[in-house]
């Protein structure tokens, strides 16, 4: 029996065009950066040689001084995905075609938090540490920005993919918009606004350790000090710190997902 499904000519042919197409750009890439991966090969054994004498083994002494900064850091993501939840669900409301009619509204806002998600957290940090300085603040105003623009997006194409016939119902009986809102589409909205907030912090956690490489608080300060003042030791340490909570956190939120699903 023959299994094989023929393409259509049509679609062969775009998709020969579409693989050379990519493999042109690969090389042309790899031409214009004048890349080379002989010597990134050639690299690799002065790498593991430098790694394994200067990181290895961590630096211990000092562990208890990350404690705080963990905690910090933690913190900042916390804060800034709950502030980001009210923030971007009130923002999926008014970009979501269920619940706001008026499209220009609708563009306008789509188009806000499409700025807000594009800009990286790291280019957000170090814009807000000319505006207010080294601190936490900078961190916490730098993931609510982007996590913003994420979720806001996030719950608005979840509210679009939910069943229209039970708000049409409640329509039809006469109920006001917040009484739809409430009862029609909240109810339904409520399973992919766990996944999607815990995923979020799930970002936030692994960004909020990056950016204090910026300045923008928490325990990623420490790696580009540490570094800079050649004690490769106590950064490989750090390093580890950061690596450890980001798995304790996704193991934390697959839980949560688990017991919800």
């Amino acid at each position: 029996m023959n299994n094989h499904i023929p393409l259509k000519q049509g679609d062969s042919k775009q998709t020969i065009v579409i693989m050379f197409a990519l493999l042109a750009a690969l090389i042309f890439c790899v031409y214009y950066l004048e890349l080379s991966f002989i010597d990134m090969i050639m690299g690799v054994p002065n790498f593991l040689a430098f790694f394994f004498q200067e990181f290895l083994p961590p630096n211990l002494g000092n562990f208890s001084e990350y404690i705080p900064l963990v905690i910090d850091t933690l913190g900042y993501a916390v804060i800034a995905t709950y502030i980001s939840t009210i923030v971007a669900f009130v923002l999926g409301i008014l970009i979501s075609e269920h619940t706001n009619k008026f499209k220009p509204l609708r563009v306008f806002i789509r188009g806000f938090i499409t700025i807000l998600r594009n800009i990286p957290f790291i280019i957000w940090g170090a814009l807000l540490v000319y505006i207010f300085g080294i601190g936490g603040i900078v961190g916490v105003l730098a993931l609510i920005l982007v996590t913003v623009g994420f979720l806001g997006k996030s719950y608005a194409d979840s509210i679009d993919e939910i069943s229209g016939d039970k708000l049409e119902a409640l329509q039809a009986n006469g109920a006001s918009y917040f009484q739809i809102l409430f009862h029609g589409v909240i109810p339904q909205f409520v399973p992919a606004w766990i996944n999607w907030t815990l995923f979020a912090f799930e970002i936030n956690v692994r960004a909020s350790t990056v950016l204090g490489l910026v300045g923008a608080g928490g325990i990623g300060v420490l790696i580009d000090t540490n570094i800079n003042l050649f004690n490769y030791g106590e950064a490989m340490t750090i390093i580890t710190v950061i690596v450890g909570i980001i798995l304790i956190t996704e193991y934390i939120t697959n839980s949560i997902r688990s017991r919800i699903a």
